[in-house]
């Protein structure tokens, strides 16, 4: 069976061979010189950095589904030193011989991290995939969710302040969440604007060990099967009641579908009335574009919107996902990583509830055409106002080269300049390590060393944490905002801001989620280019008050206090 360009191994012990269909098309590239792509390098200092992670994914030949997926990370700062700490997401074996634990390095400021894992209450050995950082509580510390197959862990920080030692408590059952499914991505939000983090969970596909199937590409050999095998699992909606206590409010709120299989989320107010709404990327089955009726409630709008399915009609195998404005036309874009064959989405918001797929014209297209990509974001890496585009990579199948010989299990990641007026061109070959190829999974951006340019984070399956920093020689400037709320939730996720200085208006919204399975920082950077100042600064606050500054400096990072 094809689906979606994708190869489906069969589930019986033979098959016919099968063929990969690719689309072949004429891709109009804009081939316009990069100035700055040399004086920006992104330098691998993984080990200077000491950080030593290896994702365990469990595999011992049984070819389990699970075995392909995760593993998530994340920045943030988990004790409120201003220095950006990193997690990492663990799976583990499936025998208890050999424990797995994620890892949580604390800062130190100085370049390098110390794992700090052991005693923090986050050293669970359970199969994790995913994971979303927030303050639900308000209380000025983030928290933790981290999606398991044993079931989805919340985990409340209670470092004290002033010192540096972590601790986080499971609160997971007397907080009343209960997602024991299969787990990915997952998102903080608040959907009622009621000054609460509420907490939406993607789920992927029903599997267990007991229930696994045989699929295999070549009719002899077991192989890694594809979600089209199994049924899907709907997602999960927890509202925020406030003292430590959520409720399931999925199928009040109409966004749990049975059909889904989904591995991304992204928070998206895609028509501008100020309320969250959420774009979900399914695995071989229609995109989810949930449109907030402003009641509690949402209406699913994916095919109205054209999001739905790739251009050919046909349901992608969608990855991670995030939500920008790249042309800065107050609109809010998507980006979609999907199964190779198959070409990243860059969904154009066009402004009157539908959206454009602009990959296919455009040198992200050509360029992305037999990646399979996983983590993926808007960032300004090289911090000319211009939101770049990264995608980290990696394919399911060990032997994919065997049937498909142009598809690479390893493959390199995908940094797409941003030159303005909707044109992007490839410079990974320019910027030094991350050329190289890997099983990417998640991935993630921050500042980790507080010199205003934005660092990457890639976790990998079944291998090796990458910690990238960037060396940008550019001398653009820069400004950075943490915001603070008091009426809205603390983290202000879901505020727009937008800055104006002299080579036009930039805007940004705060969110939580995005890429895949993975966590950015909660701090908007904006690159100002040459420009010598901010002439204003806008921020819309959830609550609907709005916050303004004049006249700053640039090179700096600024906090705004609602």
């Amino acid at each position: 069976m094809i689906s979606s360009g994708r190869k489906t191994p069969s589930v019986v012990a033979s098959c016919d061979t099968l063929t990969f269909p690719i689309a072949v098309r004429f891709l109009f590239i804009f081939a316009l010189p990069i100035v700055l792509a040399a004086q920006v390098t992104f330098s691998d200092v993984t080990a200077q950095a000491g950080i030593r992670f290896s994702h365990n994914a469990g595999k011992a030949g049984k070819k389990w589904l699970p075995e392909t997926m995760g593993s998530g990370c994340a920045f943030f700062d988990f004790d409120n030193d201003g220095w950006l700490d990193i997690f990492l997401v663990n799976s583990r074996s499936w025998t208890p011989a050999r424990p797995s634990l994620p890892a949580l390095y604390r800062n130190n400021r100085n370049g390098t991290f110390s794992d700090v894992t052991a005693g923090s209450g986050l050293d669970v050995s359970a199969y994790g995939m995913g994971v979303a950082v927030g303050d639900f509580d308000n209380d000025g510390r983030d928290d933790l969710y981290v999606t398991y197959l044993e079931g989805d862990r919340l985990f409340h920080n209670q470092t004290a302040a002033g010192t540096a030692k972590p601790v986080f408590r499971d609160i997971t059952k007397a907080a009343g969440i209960a997602n024991a499914a299969f787990g990915t991505s997952a998102a903080w939000l608040d959907y009622d604007r009621d000054g609460r983090l509420d907490l939406f969970v993607a789920n992927y596909v029903q599997w267990s060990a007991k229930a696994d199937l045989w699929c295999s590409l070549d009719g002899s050999t077991k192989s890694y099967c594809t979600p089209e095998s199994y049924k899907g699992s709907p997602s999960k909606l927890y509202r925020n009641l406030g003292g430590l206590k959520f409720q399931d409010v999925s199928q009040a709120a109409g966004i749990a579908d049975p059909s889904s299989k989904s591995l991304g989320v992204a928070v998206v107010d895609y028509n501008n009335d100020s309320y969250p709404d959420l774009f979900v990327a399914n695995d071989t089955q229609p995109n989810k574009l949930y449109r907030n009726l402003r009641n509690g409630t949402f209406k699913e709008e994916g095919l109205a919107a054209g999001v739905a399915f790739g251009e050919d009609g046909v349901a992608r195998g969608a990855m991670g996902v995030d939500a920008a404005d790249y042309d800065r036309s107050g609109r809010q874009h998507l980006a979609v990583g999907n199964f190779s064959n198959q070409m990243l989405g860059l969904y154009h918001n066009e402004g009157n509830g539908l959206f454009v797929d602009e990959a296919p014209r455009s040198a992200i297209g050509r360029a992305s055409l037999l990646s399979l990509a996983f983590g993926v974001f808007f960032f300004d890496y090289d911090l000319d106002g211009w939101l770049d585009l990264f995608a980290a990579n990696g394919h399911i199948e060990e032997e994919i080269g065997r049937v498909q010989p142009k598809v690479a299990f390893r493959q390199p990641p995908h940094l797409f300049r941003n030159l303005s007026k909707g044109r992007f061109e490839e410079v990974t070959s320019k910027v030094g390590a991350l050329q190289r190829p890997v099983v990417a999974r998640g991935a993630a951006y921050g500042d980790f060393d507080n010199d205003g340019d934005l660092d990457l984070l890639v976790a990998t399956n079944h291998g090796p944490a990458y910690l990238y920093r960037n060396d940008n020689l550019t001398k653009n400037r820069w400004l950075r905002v943490k915001l603070q709320g008091t009426r809205s939730n603390r983290n202000g996720l879901g505020a727009v801001v937008k800055v104006r200085s002299a080579s036009g208006v930039q805007t940004q919204v705060l969110r939580s989620g995005s890429s895949y399975c993975s966590s950015s920082e909660l701090v908007l950077t904006f690159g100002l280019g040459q420009d010598a100042r901010i002439d204003q600064i806008d921020v819309e606050w959830p609550s609907g008050q709005r916050t303004t500054r004049s006249n700053e400096a640039p090179n700096r990072l600024i906090t705004l206090s609602e």
